[in-house]
């Protein structure tokens, strides 16, 4: 029968517990050894952290007490000295009041140097004075080694006052050129301002004619695309707006109302001149006796509408005799029977431009005395006779083929790639 009161040690697989002497001294060894870790992981954690800066006024602040006080007392004792005619103790208190001053002076005068004076100005300036400088020494050392048994160096002072007044004429000038630098930046920005303000006021206007337009189209009373009235008062309002506006504003009104599909000849009511749906939620064109709701006219006669973004806009039957579309997105823009005589394309987009109906071979520049004829291209192309067509951008095959027939002698020789082969219909 074993005994149950038997020690701990005899049994090997036992654990000592804190009742027992080993036990109490391996628990006190093992929160020893914690509290060591504890500790350690503190002492780490502390290094990595980042030390907080300590603020300026922990250094300067002492320091600037202690040289504020050493320059009044030596403004004192020089005082002291003038008053009791002790030169020594004036001479002294006078140069420790200047070290003191400049000491103060010094670590100020650097902020005030980088904040006032631009970096660039900065090398210039003390280039400048390091060039006078030496100008002086030279100046100085150009007497040397000419008496012998004498000092060595002989100042020039008739030479370092020619170089003073010069220095004087020269300071008046540089004030010159400051003022007239000054007045120039003046203007600059004042220019600056307007044309900021001018755009400003620009696209106010323009976003008021948004407003008319898109008001006269959703009235209750009345749709723009049905009463005559109105849509003579959306031309109005548009042609007047085109000749106030520069040519992007022209570019965004242009895109707007072909967007709106107010440039597009809608197929309308023989009775009432109401427009007719296509059964696809949109309203029908047509070409051939289509009536627009704005009709461009000769708007943009001679217009100024280079480097703007005309993609997908309905220029057609417009009237652009003399206009400037030098560099212009005209990606998939339509200019049928667009008036283009004498235009500048120099440099334009054309990939996808309709210049004409049906086949180039068929088609023709529009008339003003034969209807167009939308199926075989008859009477449906652009008028683009002395255009100026210098790199042009991705001009198609067929496109080419147009414009050299029907270009004249002249644009012929500016369409890239050349007109070999393709005839002159033009006749001039």
């Amino acid at each position: 029968m074993n005994n149950s009161n038997s020690s701990p040690t005899n049994n090997p697989n036992s654990q000592p517990t804190l009742e027992s002497p080993n036990g109490t001294q391996e628990a006190i060894t093992s929160v020893k050894k914690s509290i060591e870790q504890l500790n350690f992981i503190d002492n780490e954690i502390e290094q990595m952290l980042p030390v907080p800066p300590i603020p300026n006024t922990l250094y300067e602040g002492p320091k600037n007490r202690v040289v504020s006080i050493v320059t009044l007392i030596a403004i004192a004792l020089m005082i002291l000295g003038l008053a009791i005619d002790n030169v020594l103790l004036g001479y002294t208190s006078a140069i420790i009041a200047m070290l003191a001053s400049v000491r103060m002076i010094w670590p100020s005068w650097g902020k005030v140097w980088k904040t006032l004076i631009p970096p660039v100005w900065r090398n210039l300036i003390i280039a400048c004075f390091g060039l006078l400088a030496a100008i002086v020494g030279l100046l100085m050392l150009s007497g040397a080694n000419q008496q012998p048994g004498s000092r060595n160096i002989h100042i020039n002072w008739d030479a370092i006052g020619a170089v003073g007044e010069l220095i004087g004429a020269l300071g008046q000038i540089l004030i010159a050129i400051i003022a007239v630098y000054v007045a120039w930046r003046q203007y600059v920005i004042s220019k600056d301002l307007t044309i900021q303000q001018n755009r400003i006021t620009q696209q106010q206007t323009i976003d008021a004619y948004f407003q008319g337009v898109s008001d006269l189209a959703m009235d209750e009373k009345g749709f723009l695309e049905d009463w005559p009235q109105e849509r003579a008062i959306a031309e109005g309002r548009t042609a007047a707006i085109i000749k106030s506006v520069d040519g992007e504003g022209k570019a965004k009104i242009l895109r707007f109302l072909s967007q709106s599909k107010l440039l597009t000849p809608i197929k309308r009511d023989r009775l009432l001149g109401r427009p007719i749906f296509d059964g696809q939620g949109g309203y029908a064109e047509d070409r051939e006796y289509g009536t627009r709701v704005i009709d461009l006219g000769v708007m943009l006669a001679g217009a100024d509408l280079g480097k703007t973004d005309l993609r997908w806009t309905e220029l057609s039957d417009a009237n652009l005799v003399r206009a400037n579309l030098n560099s212009c997105d005209l990606v998939k823009a339509n200019l049928s029977r667009t008036i283009l005589y004498e235009a500048s394309l120099v440099g334009a987009d054309l990939k996808g431009v309709k210049f004409f109906y049906g086949t180039a071979e068929n088609a023709t520049p529009r008339s003003r005395t034969h209807i167009a004829n939308y199926q075989s291209g008859t009477y449906t192309g652009a008028v683009v006779e002395n255009v100026d067509f210098t790199g042009v951008r991705r001009l198609s095959d067929e496109q080419g083929y147009y414009c050299c027939a029907w270009c004249g002698e002249k644009s012929r020789k500016t369409i890239p790639g050349g007109c070999e082969g393709i005839p002159n219909k033009l006749g001039r």
